[in-house]
């Protein structure tokens, strides 16, 4: 993986570098947002890797710099913001996970090598449910000639919801899905992915197809 990190923590910042390096990964490493963003707009990276509290540009003001330009790419979020409220606000961003500080260099590791899976899986050309299309070669979704803008999680959860329509996915299946990990503990953060994937399919037709299942899941409904 090529990776773009930034993060203002030299203790943090240099931990995390030397353990992408010996795991072989590359990482470009610098401690400003806007040196970030001139960096992303120059480079191409497969992840990147941002903490909230940032000089000069804040990670979320990044998330939203980056998105308005159309990219794609995986976002990690690090942060020391520990409520589920400020955790949201991340996911809401454009986010695709989020890590709360202090953490583990192997789950951070795991949940970037997760979310590279969902960014690259290439399973089947096109899937189609409706007015609706999934291009799973180039991961993005229309409505009609209309393209809706996905980050990789919510195209893997719409994608997951889709080869299961009719059924109920539940949250335990998500995860599952999306971080290869039965934990359950952090449910909340599908219902603000889920949530973030209806509002989006909604703002460009008649309501979202997808259902919830109270205590059980989600069910994508009738075409």
């Amino acid at each position: 993986m090529n990776l773009l990190f930034a993060e203002d923590d030299p203790v943090i910042g240099s931990a995390v570098t030397q353990g992408l390096l010996e795991q072989g990964h590359r990482c470009d490493w610098v401690k400003d947002g806007a040196e970030a963003l001139a960096l992303a707009q120059s480079h191409q990276y497969d992840i990147y890797l941002f903490d909230i509290l940032l000089p000069s540009k804040s990670g979320l003001e990044l998330i939203s710099e980056l998105r308005n330009r159309g990219d794609r790419s995986p976002i990690l979020l690090l942060t020391a913001l520990g409520t589920i409220e400020e955790r949201v606000v991340g996911l809401n961003s454009g986010a695709d996970d989020y890590l709360v500080k202090p953490f583990a260099f192997s789950e951070l590791l795991a949940r970037l090598q997760a979310i590279s899976r969902r960014s690259s899986y290439r399973p089947a050309p096109q899937m189609n449910w409706g007015d609706l299309s999934l291009d799973l070669t180039n991961r993005r979704v229309h409505r009609g000639s209309v393209e809706i803008e996905l980050t990789p999680t919510e195209f893997s959860i719409f994608e997951m919801l889709l080869r299961h329509a009719g059924q109920i996915v539940t949250r335990k299946m998500l995860c599952e899905h999306l971080w290869n990990t039965d934990w359950e503990g952090e449910t909340n953060v599908i219902e603000v992915h889920m949530n973030r994937l209806r509002n989006k399919l909604e703002r460009t037709g008649s309501r979202a197809p997808i259902q919830t299942v109270r205590g059980k899941g989600y069910v994508l409904g009738n075409e």
